[in-house]
C-alpha cells in the first residue's frame, strides 16, 4: 500500500487550538462560499469506485494499492504565465494542466493512475469557475485513465494550479536510448499549439477548421493516449519545443539528431499548418521547432507509428535545423 502524503484538499494555514468544526466553515472566496462547500463539490465530481483507492479525498491523505514501477512527475501552473482567463475558459485550463501531467507519464511508456491537484485561488473566483476547473481536470483524467485522490486549496494574489501525477509501467522508456540507425518520430505535428498562441497574441479573426483547431491545441493539448511504444528506443514528449527536447535527447542518448525537413512537409497537417502561418507572416518552422506546449511525444526506433521525421546518427548535436529556430525557442530562464 502507498499513502500519498499530502493533505486530501486540506485547508491551509491552520492555526493552532482551531476547532476542527470550524475549519470547513472558513471562506475561501469573497462571493462567501466556504472551503467546506468546494470540498464537498470535488468530492462529487472527482467520486471513484477504482477498488486500488482505499482512502480517497477527505482525509489527511490518500491510500493506494500499487503493484509495478511507479512513475511520479509533477508540475505547476500559474496565471499570467502558463494560461490566460481572458483566453481560456476554466474547464480549458484544468485540461491543459492536467495534460501536461499525464504526458509526462505517457513519456516515460506509463499509464497514469493517480493525480493529487493543489490550487491557489485569490478569492475572486466563483463556485462555478472553480466547479469547471474540476470539470476539466477530471475529463482529461478520464482520457488517461486517472483518479484524482486528494489535493490542496489556499489562496494567493494570481491562481496557482500545481498537480502531481502517479502511474505506473512495467518497463519504462528514458530519454537516454536512442540508438545510431534509428529513426525519429513525432505522434503528430509540432507546432499548433504555437499557431494557436500567435492567432490569440496578435488578435487576428482568422476563422475555419485550422484556426479552430490551432485555437484548441493551444487552450486544451490532444494528448496521443493511444500510441504504441513497443520497439521505441528513447521516448519524451515535446512541452518546451521540438528543439529543446530533441538536444536533451540526443545528448543524453550520446548521439546526434540529422532532421529531414522533407519528411515533415509531407505530413498530412503540414499544408493546412503552413497555410494559417503564411496568413499570419509567420515563419512556419518557428512554430514547428520552436513552438511549446504541444505535448506530442517524440521517439526513435525502427519503423515506428507516428511522423518520420529524420535519423539518430553519430556524434553530437543537431543537424538539419532550419535557421533561426534555436533562438527563438522559449526557455523557462534566459
Amino acid at each position: 500500500m502507498v499513502c500519498l502524503s499530502r493533505e486530501n484538499f486540506a485547508v491551509e494555514g491552520k492555526r493552532k487550538g482551531t476547532p476542527c468544526s470550524s475549519l470547513g466553515a472558513m471562506a475561501i472566496s469573497d462571493s462567501g462560499f466556504t472551503e467546506a462547500q468546494v470540498i464537498a463539490r470535488l468530492k462529487e465530481i472527482f467520486a471513484s469506485s477504482d477498488p486500488r483507492i482505499s482512502v480517497g479525498i477527505g482525509d489527511d491523505a490518500a491510500i493506494v494499492s500499487s503493484q509495478s514501477n511507479q512513475v511520479l512527475t509533477t508540475d505547476m501552473a500559474v496565471a499570467g504565465v502558463h494560461f490566460r482567463q481572458d483566453w481560456s475558459s476554466a474547464f480549458e485550463i484544468g485540461r491543459k494542466v492536467t495534460a501536461a501531467n499525464t504526458a509526462d507519464v505517457l513519456a516515460m511508456s506509463g499509464t497514469t493512475d493517480y493525480l493529487l491537484v493543489a490550487v491557489a485561488l485569490t478569492g475572486h473566483e466563483s463556485i462555478e469557475w472553480i466547479t469547471d476547473l474540476a470539470r476539466g481536470i477530471k475529463f482529461e483524467a478520464d482520457l488517461a485513465g486517472a483518479h484524482v485522490v486528494g489535493g490542496d486549496i489556499s489562496r494567493a494574489n494570481e491562481v496557482v494550479i500545481s498537480m502531481t501525477a502517479i502511474g505506473s509501467t512495467d518497463k519504462a522508456i528514458s530519454r537516454g536510448g536512442a540508438k545510431v540507425g534509428d529513426g525519429i518520430y513525432l505522434s503528430s505535428l509540432t507546432g499548433w499549439s504555437a499557431a494557436g498562441l500567435s492567432l490569440l497574441s496578435s488578435g487576428a479573426k482568422e476563422i475555419g477548421q485550422t484556426a479552430e483547431k490551432a485555437l484548441r491545441e493551444f487552450k486544451s493539448p490532444t494528448i496521443d493516449y493511444g500510441f504504441n511504444t513497443a520497439g521505441v528506443s528513447a521516448l519524451c514528449d515535446i512541452s518546451d519545443a521540438l528543439v529543446i527536447q530533441a538536444e536533451q535527447m540526443a545528448d543524453a542518448s550520446k548521439v546526434a539528431f540529422q532532421f529531414d525537413l522533407s519528411k515533415i512537409e509531407n505530413c498530412a497537417e503540414f499544408e493546412a499548418l503552413k497555410t494559417l502561418a503564411d496568413k499570419l507572416k509567420v515563419d512556419i518552422w518557428k512554430w514547428i521547432f520552436a513552438g511549446g506546449e504541444d505535448h506530442v511525444l517524440m521517439a526513435t526506433g525502427v519503423n515506428l507509428p507516428g511522423i518520420l521525421i529524420g535519423e539518430v546518427i553519430s556524434g553530437e548535436g543537431l543537424y538539419g535545423l532550419p535557421a533561426g529556430v534555436g533562438s527563438s525557442a522559449w526557455k523557462h530562464f534566459k
